[in-house]
């Protein structure tokens, strides 16, 4: 075997070789993590081990096909490592730089068992985690597919879980032996009192989706199962990654998720000029009268953009609705909607208009309607329904977002689809559902799961319906409202989501009830300075399904989110954070009792340094929010 060591800090290049051995060590940057890599009979076996007597095994053992096992008895024949220090700008997110900081090893296996040729297994080692891949070097034999992942996860002890099966379904806490059938990613198990993992897949581009369950043979263990068969030719030979997150907290964890991104290829598209962050209404009554109330209200409000849901063209699940026409679905609004009248306003008022397509007419009409919506004055594309789990549709999926890209429209995708970092690639990607989000009516104690999972793989659409009755009456109030559009990273922040402004129909057709009407309440100042990506994240604590507090840094002005699950609890916060010698003006918006149930929210102002703690008793199932912005007079020393 040869074994070449290449060490890359930023370009200095140092190669040397090793001979002979049978094993190959990688310690983390900080040395925090280490990964012993070591052949077994068919493949590799991978041993993570960290702090707090962390240990973990993992069988990167290829995958399973219709002429055999890749690899089907193997040694190691090649070994190349290198070392990476570098950082990077994204064009938006929750920082403004990025550390991406690991060891590689590039690991050849040279398969004694079949005719399949050479299979690599590239592992690397960050501070924040591990992550694997498989690469085929040589082309495989035509016609092989590959049928099965034998990827497994071994496990010290039934360690404690927070699982859903599907995208959008709850998410619950359990063991696992008990996770089957599979489970979606990032999978957040708690390993030891201080070792919280999170397992996942990164770059899935052109691969079958991968979940987790249980391995029904051997206890503690998890295995890799893949939503269909593969084509490695279709696949470009190479799997995405499979990743395990390490860190002291759930609350680490979700401050890491840049961790995923890294896992990804850099950003493919040259200018990004019109990749536009920003706040989003929803206009629900589907009318001319209603979309020109919703621009007015943006451009008052610093609300960026205007969505058109479901029903603009047609009954969205009629294959034969046309979606190059307005032709409202009398089922949803009566109308009229004059949608070229609305954009031509919209356009003069500085907002943006994103239409909703269901996948019957995007599968149908997806090459006709991007020029076409560009030619409209569109910004972007709400895809709704979409196919997810097989390598078909995956693909499938991820070319619709360049294709978009190459029409300069920005992508929303709804419904199953869960990221796996490619908005770094395509940054047109601004947000995704695949979450449970606020048309669920989900309780503070699930946003507070979902937080802590589901948000470690990226931007959530959450859907926020901020004077919808349901918000006061089971998601804790407006004030939660508030923090979660803090909490929960989207470049596309839904707000309004059920609401109507001043001048829209109240009883004419449309989604959301009569009641959903906006007032011109103190708070939406608060909306109108909140930003949707940050320079700074910083998560000051958290406890999966209780409680957690995030501050979110743009320019010189903070916000702070904070929401508690069914305990009422004393939230304090030292600012910290703040620069030095420094007055700040805080704002803070809570939920006193009176108040929850008058659905308003109260507001106090106080000045502030970075020896300041605010606090604040939260009551259960609520949420405080706290803009802070740096005094003139400071700003000025």
């Amino acid at each position: 075997m040869r074994l070449v060591l290449t060490m890359l800090w930023l370009t200095a290049i140092n190669p040397f070789q090793i001979q002979g051995a049978k094993t190959t060590s990688l310690a983390s940057p900080s040395k925090i993590l280490k990964l012993e890599i070591g052949e077994i009979a068919e493949g590799l076996q991978l041993r993570l081990s960290g702090p707090r007597n962390l240990q973990l095994t993992i069988d990167a053992s290829g995958y399973k096909t219709g002429i055999g096992n890749i690899p089907a008895g193997t040694i190691i024949s090649d070994v190349i490592i290198h070392k990476v220090n570098k950082q990077w700008n994204p064009v938006y997110g929750e920082r403004k730089v990025i550390p991406d900081r690991y060891r590689e090893a590039v690991i050849t296996l040279s398969d004694t068992g079949s005719a399949t040729g050479r299979m690599e297994v590239i592992c690397r080692v960050y501070d924040e985690g591990i992550a694997f891949r498989y690469r085929f070097p040589d082309k495989l034999p035509k016609r092989v597919i590959l049928q099965q992942e034998l990827t497994a996860f071994r496990f010290e002890g039934n360690c404690e879980a927070w699982a859903s099966s599907r995208a959008q379904s709850p998410i619950a806490k359990t063991t696992l032996d008990k996770l089957s059938p599979e489970v979606e990613r990032p999978l957040v198990i708690k390993a030891g009192e201080s070792s919280w993992l999170a397992l996942g897949e990164a770059a899935l581009v052109d691969f079958a989706r991968v979940k987790f369950m249980a391995d029904p043979q051997r206890p503690h263990t998890l295995i890799a199962q893949l939503s269909g068969e593969v084509d490695p030719d279709h696949a470009g030979y190479i799997s995405p990654w499979r990743y395990v997150m390490v860190a002291d907290s759930p609350g680490k964890l979700l401050e890491n998720n840049y961790f995923i991104l890294n896992l990804n290829e850099p950003c493919r598209i040259q200018d990004v000029s019109w990749i536009k962050p920003g706040k989003v209404i929803r206009e629900v009554s589907l009318t001319t009268q209603g979309g020109l109330a919703c621009v007015d209200f943006a451009a008052k409000h610093g609300v960026e953009y205007v969505e058109f849901d479901a029903g603009w063209y047609g009954p969205e699940n009629n294959p034969l609705s046309d979606a190059t026409a307005v032709n409202v679905d009398p089922q949803r609004s009566p109308g009229p909607l004059d949608l070229h009248k609305i954009i031509g306003y919209a356009n003069e008022k500085n907002v943006g208009i994103i239409l909703y397509v269901n996948h019957h007419a995007l599968e149908r009409q997806l090459d006709t309607i991007l020029p076409l919506y560009r030619s409209w004055g569109i910004r972007g594309v709400k895809y709704g329904f979409v196919n997810v789990g097989s390598q078909q549709w995956t693909s499938w999926l991820h070319e619709a977002v360049r294709k978009a890209a190459d029409n300069r429209l920005m992508v929303d995708i709804h419904d199953e689809y869960r990221p796996t970092g490619y908005s770094r690639t395509y940054p047109n990607l601004m947000t995704q559902e695949g979450i449970r989000g606020d048309e669920e009516s989900p309780s503070t104690e699930h946003t507070l799961n979902t937080l802590f999972t589901r948000m470690i793989a990226g931007a959530g659409d959450n859907t926020n319906c901020y004077f919808a009755p349901r918000v006061p009456a089971t998601m804790g109030g407006k004030a939660a409202q508030l923090a979660k559009a803090i909490l929960l990273f989207s470049p596309w922040q839904f707000l309004f989501w059920y609401d109507r402004p001043d001048g829209s129909p109240v009883k004419k057709g449309g989604a959301g009830g009569n009641e959903s009407v906006i007032k011109e309440v103190p708070e939406l100042g608060f909306y109108k300075a909140l930003p949707t990506v940050w320079d700074e994240t910083r998560v000051l604590e958290g406890a999966i399904g209780q409680f957690a507090t995030i501050a979110r840094k743009k320019g010189d002005t903070w916000f702070v989110g904070s929401l508690t699950g069914s305990q009422e609890r004393e939230v304090k916060i030292p600012l910290e954070f703040l620069q030095k010698k420094s007055d700040y003006e805080a704002v803070l918006y809570g939920q006193n009792q009176e108040n929850l149930q008058k659905n308003e929210v109260t507001v106090k102002r106080l000045t502030v340094n970075s020896s300041s703690v605010v606090s604040e008793r939260l009551l259960p199932n609520t949420g405080w929010a706290i803009k802070i912005t740096k005094m003139e007079s400071s700003t000025n020393k």
